[in-house]
């Protein structure tokens, strides 16, 4: 008996450690992460910001500088070197609502070449205010177009996009036609299949392509897929609990992500939650209604309708979704 107790105590005592070790871990990991994403002071406030609402707000960002790739990394992208752009734009441009009640979390893209107005730089594409003022001009911009007040700000680059997803071994997709890139000769075949980081970031970025019709429109529904693949993977199980994913991504993450100096990694966490829904059909995902294929002009009527939905917390109508 006395030895048996002693068995048992011992038993409970190295269970207790090992839970004392994992809780460790994970405090250690996520004070790394909390304190090692990059930063940016996206969202002060000015003079006409557009009051708090219902819900959160959250403007993400895929940003096209090439700035910090080797030449030996930014031709397997594909992604041109930084000389040959026209300063740091956007290919991505997304506002992310998450709501207080039980309506569905909401994704909406914004067609890059949307003519709106810049503050300070007149008339002229949305994608461009990045280029003049970065992250504050890009918020601002978007606060003033929608009437939508921005309370979180996320960027990812073109390197650190595909590191994210070589890090976790590649996202699976089921692609439904081949796709060639006519610019970059980027193809990727028909079929499901695993992305891995260059392939994912053709993926989003292709629009000179049969299978690209519509152009940004087309494109702009590929991301909002990729995004909601890309959750899916990284809230895996299968991914959190393998040390292969789980190590390549600490070190992958914090150079890969950029957020406003005010948001924290519960932040980006929820976030990320709540667009696992996009491939189950929990999460609503939608273009700013267009009034032609040149995605130059909002619709006025329906964009409207689709921005007051977002502040007030109420479903967005069937008639302004576009996919």
């Amino acid at each position: 008996m006395p030895g048996g107790r002693r068995r048992r105590w011992g038993f409970r005592r190295i269970v207790s450690l090992i839970l004392l070790l994992l809780v460790a871990l994970l405090a250690a990991i996520w004070l790394y992460l909390e304190f090692s994403i990059n930063r940016v002071n996206a969202l002060p406030d000015y003079e006409g910001r557009p009051a708090a609402a219902e819900g959160t707000n959250w403007l993400i960002v895929g940003s096209d500088s090439r700035a910090g790739l080797t030449p030996e990394q930014a031709k397997r992208l594909r992604s041109g070197d930084e000389t040959g752009t026209s300063g740091r734009r956007t290919d991505t441009i997304l506002v992310a609502h998450l709501p207080d009640n039980g309506t569905k979390p909401t994704l909406v893209s914004f067609p890059r070449d949307s003519d709106v107005e810049v503050p300070g730089y007149g008339v002229t594409k949305i994608n461009s205010a990045f280029s003049y003022g970065g992250p504050k001009l890009m918020a601002r911009t978007v606060e003033q177009a929608t009437g939508l007040r921005i309370d979180h700000y996320a960027e990812v680059g073109f390197g650190g996009f595909a590191q994210i997803v070589d890090a976790i071994g590649g996202v699976e997709m089921k692609i439904p036609e081949k796709m060639t890139d006519t610019i970059t000769g980027m193809t990727i075949p028909k079929g499901k299949q695993e992305l891995n980081g260059a392939q994912a970031l053709g993926f989003v970025r292709m629009r000179h392509s049969t299978a690209t019709p519509r152009s940004d429109l087309d494109r702009v529904v590929n991301q909002r897929k990729f995004i909601g693949a890309l959750a899916g993977e990284l809230s895996s199980p299968s991914t959190f609990l393998n040390p292969f994913h789980v190590v390549p991504l600490l070190g992958a993450a914090p150079e890969s992500l950029t957020i406003d100096k005010g948001d924290h990694l519960h932040n980006v966490i929820g976030l990320g939650w709540a667009m696992r829904g996009i491939s189950s059909g929990g999460t609503v995902t939608t273009t700013v209604p267009v009034t032609d294929g040149s995605a130059t002009t909002w619709d006025p009527t329906k964009s409207d309708q689709l921005f007051n939905a977002l502040k007030n917390d109420t479903p967005v109508p069937k008639s302004v979704i576009e996919n």
